[in-house]
């Protein structure tokens, strides 16, 4: 590995992240084209679905007569199925291309090494590994589900500077500051979905949309076992599709769709299971204590996000929940907020099934 690999491979990872809230449940992958120290040709995935990295950064070459002399760095294993898309290794053998430098090899079991033997066995030299951490990171949410079968799990809720996520009687209260309020909504819409449990639907009646970011709403998510939420709320106007897991029924109607899982079973291992099913790589869980705080317990989370007030206080309330687990990361201040950043053990630790 050369500090120029590195160079490359990270301006990879770059383009890659280009696609963030787009690709799902496909990764986010980045491709760079180099000929004799130039980059001649560059592209990442833009959507799911749509041409993959490999291909728009061949398209965006030139002269494709370089490309047999051409180093070609990808962030994942190209993959060699047909899908949304023909097979990206086929594209870079057909091209010619016989160096190719990949950061991280691809978890997906109908790729899994494939791509890289197919580029192997017409006699292209590659290494793997170049910026493996990094790539690790871009792609968390792809490499978590492929591993443990499960969405990434990202907590976010905002508390008083004194503890408190709620007032008495769970009534609704405006924490967080409008800095906090748009960034929470940006979140919204690099993520597959969103949760919350029954209480925080019941009492905050909230729309989980990003109406203050340009971008797509997620899947909405509510837990309401027994099916006592109201109609009325924003939560069932069908607006956007929504899941309702429950002990009662299963049924489909127009974008709502109400999933009836064992009440002798764990609740949250089924509601992961069918998360799985459903391709969903990733959630943004939005409260509130009783669910944070059985995430937390259960071990099923990834990161957690807390607005801290420093400004107000409530003395009394429902307090928020307690982070006994993992590593707080960063500390940011946004007007008269902090936002804390915690993870649960390190990316590595957390996709080998360890964290």
């Amino acid at each position: 590995m050369t500090s120029s690999d590195e160079l490359y491979m990270r301006r990879a990872l770059e383009l890659a992240k280009l696609g963030s809230g787009y690709t799902s449940p496909n990764p986010m992958v980045g491709c760079v084209v180099v000929h004799e120290g130039r980059i001649i040709g560059e592209g990442w995935h833009k959507a799911y679905g749509g041409p993959h990295a490999e291909v728009n950064a061949i398209a965006a070459v030139e002269d494709r007569s370089l490309l047999p002399k051409c180093r070609v760095y990808v962030t994942l294993e190209p993959c060699s199925h047909f899908g949304k898309t023909p097979p990206c290794a086929d594209l870079l053998v057909s091209s010619g291309v016989k160096d190719v430098i990949i950061c991280n090899t691809d978890p997906n079991p109908l790729v899994a090494g494939r791509g890289i033997k197919k580029l192997f066995d017409t006699g292209a030299q590659v290494k793997v590994g170049i910026l493996e951490e990094e790539g690790f990171e871009v792609n968390k949410r792809f490499f978590t589900f492929h591993s443990q079968k499960r969405p990434y799990l990202f907590l976010k809720w905002a508390e008083t500077a004194d503890g408190f996520i709620a007032a008495a009687n769970y009534r609704q209260l405006q924490i967080s500051g409008k800095l906090a309020q748009r960034l929470a909504h940006k979140w919204r819409s690099e993520e597959q979905a969103i949760m919350v449990g029954s209480r925080t639907a019941l009492h905050d009646n909230p729309r989980l949309n990003t109406r203050l970011w340009g971008g797509k709403s997620p899947l909405r998510i509510v837990i309401d076992k027994q099916l006592l939420l109201p109609g009325h709320l924003y939560l069932f106007d069908k607006s956007q599709a929504t899941v309702v897991y429950n002990y009662k029924k299963q049924e489909e109607q127009e974008n709502l769709y109400y999933v009836q899982l064992k009440e002798e079973e764990l609740m949250l291992p089924q509601i992961m299971q069918d998360l799985y099913k459903r391709n969903i790589l990733s959630v943004l869980v939005e409260g509130g204590t009783f669910l944070l705080e059985s995430l937390l317990q259960a071990n099923l989370w990834d990161e957690a996000i807390v607005f801290k007030s420093t400004a107000k206080t409530l003395a009394a309330g429902v307090k928020a929940p307690a982070m006994a687990f993992g590593s707080l990361q960063a500390i940011q201040t946004l007007g008269a907020d902090q936002l804390l950043h915690y993870r649960n053990g390190p990316i590595g630790e957390r996709l080998s099934g360890k964290g």
